[in-house]
Protein backbone atom coordinates (compact mmCIF):
# COMPACT_ATOMS: atom_id res chain seq x y z
CA UNK A 1 0.00 0.00 0.00
CA UNK A 2 3.09 2.11 0.89
CA UNK A 3 4.15 1.84 -2.58
CA UNK A 4 0.80 2.05 -4.54
CA UNK A 5 0.61 5.77 -2.40
CA UNK A 6 3.66 6.98 -3.58
CA UNK A 7 3.03 6.14 -6.87
CA UNK A 8 -0.38 7.79 -6.97
CA UNK A 9 1.29 10.53 -5.64
CA UNK A 10 4.11 11.00 -7.52
CA UNK A 11 1.54 11.12 -10.50
CA UNK A 12 -0.31 13.76 -9.01
CA UNK A 13 2.75 16.21 -8.02
CA UNK A 14 4.14 15.85 -11.17
CA UNK A 15 1.04 16.82 -12.92
CA UNK A 16 1.05 19.79 -10.59
CA UNK A 17 4.20 20.94 -12.19
CA UNK A 18 2.28 21.65 -15.53
CA UNK A 19 -0.88 23.15 -13.50
CA UNK A 20 -0.13 25.29 -10.92
CA UNK A 21 -2.57 25.64 -7.97
CA UNK A 22 -4.68 23.30 -8.68
CA UNK A 23 -4.03 20.02 -6.32
CA UNK A 24 -6.91 19.80 -4.99
CA UNK A 25 -9.03 19.66 -8.02
CA UNK A 26 -6.12 17.60 -9.88
CA UNK A 27 -6.32 15.06 -6.81
CA UNK A 28 -10.38 14.71 -7.07
CA UNK A 29 -9.60 14.31 -10.99
CA UNK A 30 -6.93 11.74 -10.06
CA UNK A 31 -8.80 9.97 -7.83
CA UNK A 32 -11.74 9.45 -10.53
CA UNK A 33 -8.95 7.86 -13.14
CA UNK A 34 -7.33 5.77 -10.40
CA UNK A 35 -10.93 3.98 -9.63
CA UNK A 36 -11.30 3.38 -12.95
CA UNK A 37 -14.14 6.03 -13.72
CA UNK A 38 -14.91 8.73 -16.30
CA UNK A 39 -14.37 12.43 -15.52
CA UNK A 40 -16.77 15.39 -16.41
CA UNK A 41 -15.34 19.25 -16.52
CA UNK A 42 -18.06 21.19 -16.29
CA UNK A 43 -16.11 24.81 -16.75
CA UNK A 44 -15.30 28.00 -18.55
CA UNK A 45 -12.52 28.33 -21.37
CA UNK A 46 -8.81 29.00 -20.45
CA UNK A 47 -8.74 27.25 -17.34
CA UNK A 48 -6.27 24.37 -18.14
CA UNK A 49 -9.29 21.72 -18.49
CA UNK A 50 -6.86 20.19 -21.77
CA UNK A 51 -3.88 20.98 -19.92
CA UNK A 52 -4.86 18.82 -17.17
CA UNK A 53 -5.70 15.99 -19.13
CA UNK A 54 -2.81 16.23 -21.23
CA UNK A 55 -0.15 16.06 -17.93
CA UNK A 56 -2.24 13.73 -16.31
CA UNK A 57 -2.07 11.29 -19.37
CA UNK A 58 2.14 12.05 -19.30
CA UNK A 59 2.57 11.77 -15.92
CA UNK A 60 0.94 8.22 -15.75
CA UNK A 61 2.18 7.26 -18.97
CA UNK A 62 -0.96 6.79 -20.53
CA UNK A 63 -1.47 7.05 -24.15
CA UNK A 64 -3.42 10.11 -24.73
CA UNK A 65 -6.05 11.32 -27.39
CA UNK A 66 -8.37 14.52 -28.33
CA UNK A 67 -11.66 14.70 -29.96
CA UNK A 68 -12.59 18.43 -30.62
CA UNK A 69 -16.47 17.66 -30.60
CA UNK A 70 -18.50 19.85 -32.96
CA UNK A 71 -22.00 19.65 -34.45
CA UNK A 72 -20.98 17.95 -37.64
CA UNK A 73 -18.61 15.04 -35.84
CA UNK A 74 -19.89 11.81 -36.39
CA UNK A 75 -19.42 8.55 -34.64
CA UNK A 76 -17.14 7.12 -36.79
CA UNK A 77 -14.62 10.28 -36.28
CA UNK A 78 -14.78 8.53 -32.81
CA UNK A 79 -14.84 4.92 -33.21
CA UNK A 80 -12.83 4.57 -36.74
CA UNK A 81 -14.37 3.20 -40.09
CA UNK A 82 -13.80 0.01 -42.65
CA UNK A 83 -12.02 1.64 -45.32
CA UNK A 84 -11.25 -0.30 -48.97
CA UNK A 85 -7.56 -1.23 -48.97
CA UNK A 86 -7.15 -0.80 -52.65
CA UNK A 87 -4.19 -3.25 -52.72
CA UNK A 88 -5.67 -5.90 -51.49
CA UNK A 89 -9.24 -4.53 -52.38
CA UNK A 90 -10.83 -6.19 -48.96
CA UNK A 91 -12.30 -3.55 -45.91
CA UNK A 92 -10.11 -3.19 -42.93
CA UNK A 93 -10.74 -1.20 -39.79
CA UNK A 94 -9.53 1.92 -39.28
CA UNK A 95 -9.51 2.51 -35.12
CA UNK A 96 -10.65 5.99 -34.48
CA UNK A 97 -9.38 8.31 -31.52
CA UNK A 98 -11.45 6.56 -28.88
CA UNK A 99 -8.63 3.43 -29.16
CA UNK A 100 -6.84 5.00 -26.29
CA UNK A 101 -6.20 5.21 -22.79
CA UNK A 102 -6.90 8.82 -22.19
CA UNK A 103 -9.47 9.96 -24.31
CA UNK A 104 -9.98 13.85 -23.74
CA UNK A 105 -13.60 14.74 -25.23
CA UNK A 106 -13.25 18.77 -25.93
CA UNK A 107 -16.77 20.49 -25.99
CA UNK A 108 -18.94 17.19 -25.75
CA UNK A 109 -22.40 18.61 -25.69
CA UNK A 110 -21.60 20.10 -28.88
CA UNK A 111 -21.88 16.65 -30.40
CA UNK A 112 -25.47 15.64 -31.80
CA UNK A 113 -27.15 12.88 -29.71
CA UNK A 114 -26.17 10.07 -31.79
CA UNK A 115 -22.41 10.71 -31.31
CA UNK A 116 -22.62 11.71 -28.11
CA UNK A 117 -24.68 7.69 -27.93
CA UNK A 118 -21.50 6.38 -29.48
CA UNK A 119 -19.26 7.75 -26.73
CA UNK A 120 -21.68 6.74 -24.24
CA UNK A 121 -21.13 3.05 -25.33
CA UNK A 122 -17.61 3.04 -25.43
CA UNK A 123 -17.55 4.86 -22.05
CA UNK A 124 -20.23 2.39 -20.28
CA UNK A 125 -19.57 -1.12 -22.86
CA UNK A 126 -15.59 -0.82 -22.48
CA UNK A 127 -16.53 -1.44 -26.51
CA UNK A 128 -17.60 0.47 -29.89
CA UNK A 129 -19.86 -0.92 -32.53
CA UNK A 130 -18.72 -0.25 -36.12
CA UNK A 131 -20.51 -1.82 -38.95
CA UNK A 132 -22.34 -4.14 -36.46
CA UNK A 133 -19.27 -5.85 -35.33
CA UNK A 134 -17.95 -5.16 -31.52
CA UNK A 135 -14.12 -4.12 -31.42
CA UNK A 136 -13.48 -4.04 -27.16
CA UNK A 137 -11.50 -1.39 -26.04
CA UNK A 138 -8.39 -2.21 -23.64
CA UNK A 139 -8.05 -1.52 -20.28
CA UNK A 140 -6.91 1.41 -19.27
CA UNK A 141 -9.48 3.22 -21.14
CA UNK A 142 -10.43 6.66 -19.32
CA UNK A 143 -12.47 9.57 -20.60
CA UNK A 144 -12.24 13.25 -19.59
CA UNK A 145 -14.75 15.26 -20.76
CA UNK A 146 -15.24 18.89 -21.02
CA UNK A 147 -18.18 21.14 -21.57
CA UNK A 148 -18.67 25.08 -20.99
CA UNK A 149 -21.72 26.11 -19.03
CA UNK A 150 -22.06 29.61 -20.65
CA UNK A 151 -22.28 29.24 -23.85
CA UNK A 152 -25.67 27.08 -25.13
CA UNK A 153 -25.42 28.02 -28.62
CA UNK A 154 -25.22 25.19 -31.02
CA UNK A 155 -24.58 22.39 -28.30
CA UNK A 156 -26.86 19.34 -27.32
CA UNK A 157 -27.18 19.23 -23.53
CA UNK A 158 -26.21 15.76 -22.46
CA UNK A 159 -28.90 13.94 -21.06
CA UNK A 160 -29.21 12.35 -17.54
CA UNK A 161 -28.48 8.66 -18.81
CA UNK A 162 -25.30 9.84 -20.12
CA UNK A 163 -24.19 11.86 -17.23
CA UNK A 164 -24.79 9.33 -14.99
CA UNK A 165 -22.01 7.18 -16.66
CA UNK A 166 -19.18 10.25 -15.30
CA UNK A 167 -18.00 9.15 -12.10
CA UNK A 168 -17.85 12.34 -11.04
CA UNK A 169 -18.05 16.21 -12.26
CA UNK A 170 -15.78 18.97 -10.96
CA UNK A 171 -14.74 22.51 -11.84
CA UNK A 172 -11.45 23.99 -11.98
CA UNK A 173 -12.06 27.54 -11.07
CA UNK A 174 -9.44 30.37 -11.97
CA UNK A 175 -6.27 30.96 -10.31
CA UNK A 176 -5.58 33.16 -7.42
CA UNK A 177 -3.61 35.95 -7.78
CA UNK A 178 -0.60 34.75 -6.28
CA UNK A 179 -0.94 31.08 -8.37
CA UNK A 180 -1.47 33.34 -11.58
CA UNK A 181 1.66 35.36 -10.49
CA UNK A 182 3.32 32.41 -10.07
CA UNK A 183 2.18 30.75 -13.20
CA UNK A 184 3.58 34.11 -15.61
CA UNK A 185 6.83 33.78 -13.67
CA UNK A 186 7.41 30.12 -14.49
CA UNK A 187 6.60 31.11 -18.31
CA UNK A 188 8.92 33.53 -18.59
CA UNK A 189 11.51 31.83 -16.91
CA UNK A 190 10.72 28.43 -18.93
CA UNK A 191 10.56 30.65 -21.88
CA UNK A 192 8.76 28.01 -24.06
CA UNK A 193 4.93 27.14 -23.54
CA UNK A 194 5.10 24.25 -22.39
CA UNK A 195 6.59 22.26 -19.77
CA UNK A 196 8.41 18.48 -20.58
CA UNK A 197 6.84 16.34 -17.66
CA UNK A 198 8.43 12.95 -17.05
CA UNK A 199 6.08 9.31 -16.80
CA UNK A 200 6.21 8.43 -13.26
CA UNK A 201 5.20 4.65 -14.34
CA UNK A 202 4.06 2.90 -17.40
CA UNK A 203 0.52 1.77 -18.70
CA UNK A 204 0.86 -1.93 -17.05
CA UNK A 205 1.72 -0.20 -13.25
CA UNK A 206 -1.25 2.14 -13.72
CA UNK A 207 -3.45 -0.76 -13.87
CA UNK A 208 -2.10 -2.09 -10.87
CA UNK A 209 -2.60 1.17 -9.51
CA UNK A 210 -5.94 1.15 -10.19
CA UNK A 211 -6.35 -2.62 -9.13
CA UNK A 212 -4.76 -1.50 -5.69
CA UNK A 213 -8.14 0.26 -4.85
CA UNK A 214 -9.61 -3.19 -4.03
CA UNK A 215 -7.38 -3.82 -1.11
CA UNK A 216 -8.48 -0.69 0.75
CA UNK A 217 -11.09 -1.79 3.40
CA UNK A 218 -14.59 -0.14 4.06
CA UNK A 219 -16.13 -0.94 6.84
CA UNK A 220 -19.80 -1.73 6.60
CA UNK A 221 -20.61 1.33 9.15
CA UNK A 222 -19.44 3.32 6.41
CA UNK A 223 -21.14 1.07 3.92
CA UNK A 224 -24.36 2.26 5.31
CA UNK A 225 -23.34 6.15 5.98
CA UNK A 226 -22.91 5.80 1.74
CA UNK A 227 -26.58 4.77 1.39
CA UNK A 228 -27.58 6.90 3.68
CA UNK A 229 -26.12 10.08 2.21
CA UNK A 230 -27.22 8.75 -1.36
CA UNK A 231 -31.18 8.41 -0.20
CA UNK A 232 -31.07 11.49 1.55
CA UNK A 233 -31.05 12.98 -2.09
CA UNK A 234 -34.28 10.54 -2.90
CA UNK A 235 -35.80 12.28 -0.19
CA UNK A 236 -34.94 15.70 -0.40
CA UNK A 237 -38.24 17.81 -1.20
CA UNK A 238 -35.99 20.06 -3.89
CA UNK A 239 -34.94 17.15 -5.64
CA UNK A 240 -37.29 15.15 -8.37
CA UNK A 241 -34.88 12.63 -9.03
CA UNK A 242 -32.28 11.89 -6.40
CA UNK A 243 -28.62 9.86 -7.26
CA UNK A 244 -29.07 6.47 -8.31
CA UNK A 245 -27.45 3.00 -7.07
CA UNK A 246 -24.62 3.91 -9.46
CA UNK A 247 -24.32 6.86 -7.78
CA UNK A 248 -23.51 5.30 -4.15
CA UNK A 249 -21.27 3.08 -6.49
CA UNK A 250 -19.31 5.73 -7.85
CA UNK A 251 -19.46 7.31 -3.99
CA UNK A 252 -17.49 4.26 -2.16
CA UNK A 253 -15.45 3.42 -5.57
CA UNK A 254 -13.71 7.63 -5.27
CA UNK A 255 -13.35 7.07 -1.36
CA UNK A 256 -11.45 4.22 -1.39
CA UNK A 257 -9.05 6.36 -4.13
CA UNK A 258 -9.31 9.49 -1.72
CA UNK A 259 -7.65 6.82 0.95
CA UNK A 260 -5.51 5.39 -1.24
CA UNK A 261 -3.97 9.32 -1.76
CA UNK A 262 -4.02 10.02 1.80
CA UNK A 263 -1.83 6.32 2.43
CA UNK A 264 -4.30 4.57 4.60
CA UNK A 265 -5.37 0.97 4.07
CA UNK A 266 -9.33 1.51 4.93
CA UNK A 267 -11.90 4.46 4.24
CA UNK A 268 -13.20 7.07 6.72
CA UNK A 269 -15.84 9.38 6.96
CA UNK A 270 -13.67 12.22 5.94
CA UNK A 271 -13.13 10.73 2.63
CA UNK A 272 -16.72 10.00 1.94
CA UNK A 273 -17.43 13.46 2.65
CA UNK A 274 -14.96 14.64 0.48
CA UNK A 275 -16.18 13.38 -2.94
CA UNK A 276 -19.93 13.70 -2.29
CA UNK A 277 -20.78 16.26 -4.40
CA UNK A 278 -18.44 15.66 -6.96
CA UNK A 279 -19.84 12.14 -7.13
CA UNK A 280 -23.58 12.60 -6.89
CA UNK A 281 -24.18 16.47 -7.87
CA UNK A 282 -25.13 15.67 -11.79
CA UNK A 283 -27.11 12.70 -10.97
CA UNK A 284 -29.86 15.06 -9.32
CA UNK A 285 -32.43 16.74 -11.29
CA UNK A 286 -34.17 19.71 -8.97
CA UNK A 287 -38.01 19.78 -8.77
CA UNK A 288 -39.68 22.32 -11.00
CA UNK A 289 -39.41 24.78 -8.06
CA UNK A 290 -36.52 24.43 -7.13
CA UNK A 291 -35.24 24.75 -10.56
CA UNK A 292 -37.54 27.71 -11.08
CA UNK A 293 -35.87 29.34 -7.66
CA UNK A 294 -32.47 28.56 -9.25
CA UNK A 295 -31.29 26.06 -6.53
CA UNK A 296 -27.94 24.98 -6.98
CA UNK A 297 -28.23 20.94 -7.35
CA UNK A 298 -24.57 21.20 -5.76
CA UNK A 299 -25.81 23.12 -2.95
CA UNK A 300 -28.45 20.39 -2.35
CA UNK A 301 -26.67 17.74 -2.64
CA UNK A 302 -24.45 19.00 -0.26
CA UNK A 303 -26.75 19.97 2.41
CA UNK A 304 -28.22 16.54 1.98
CA UNK A 305 -24.81 14.93 3.32
CA UNK A 306 -24.86 17.87 6.26
CA UNK A 307 -27.90 16.04 7.35
CA UNK A 308 -26.69 12.31 7.79
CA UNK A 309 -25.33 11.88 10.97
CA UNK A 310 -21.49 10.76 10.47
CA UNK A 311 -20.85 7.12 12.26
CA UNK A 312 -18.07 6.68 13.83
CA UNK A 313 -15.39 5.10 11.95
CA UNK A 314 -12.96 4.07 14.76
CA UNK A 315 -12.24 0.47 15.73
CA UNK A 316 -14.43 0.52 18.55
CA UNK A 317 -16.77 2.68 17.60
CA UNK A 318 -20.73 2.35 17.44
Amino acid sequence: MEEAHALAHGILDETCRAVVGKRTQIRLILSGLLADGHVLLDDVPGVAKTLTARSLARAAGLDFSRVQFTPDVLPADITGALVLDLATRTPEFRPGPVFTDLLLADEVNRAPAKTQSALLEAMQERQVTVDGTPRPLERPFLVIATQNPVESEGTYPLPEAQLDRFLLRTTMGYPSAADEITLLRDRVTRKADEIMLEPRCDVATFVRLQRSLEEIHVDARLLEYAVAVVRATREDGRLAVGASPRGTLALVKLSRAQALLEGRDHVGPDDVRSVAVAALGHRVVLSDDAWARRADPDEVVREAVDSVAVPDASPDGG
